[in-house]
């Protein structure tokens, strides 16, 4: 949890991407394939551009990737985060 550093993590979320992704993985609770969080949103983008997303939000601290198969599962570090910065996420989730 003290790689938890407050700058990196609102400099992840400083994008409307990695927000929304974020927000998604709150809404949705549990594990979620890394290409179906942003099934419901309105936002589209490439392979590639995904996972360059998922590996800022991973290096932040922000989430959690497990490997089953051929397949990445993407997780919300809640527990760390709400230890690290209580009503954080809470905070950023409500905002528009």
């Amino acid at each position: 949890m003290s790689e938890l550093d407050l700058v990196t993590v609102l400099d992840a979320l400083g994008d409307r991407v990695r927000l929304t992704y974020i927000r998604a993985l709150a809404a949705g609770g549990g594990e979620k394939r890394c290409g179906q969080v942003l099934d419901d949103t309105d936002i589209k983008i490439s392979k590639s551009t995904l996972s360059h997303h998922l590996q800022i939000l991973r290096q932040a601290g922000l989430t959690h990737t497990t490997i089953q198969g051929n397949s990445r599962h993407i997780s919300l570090r809640r527990d760390d985060l709400d230890t690290r910065f209580p009503g954080l996420l809470d905070s950023v989730c409500r905002m528009e």
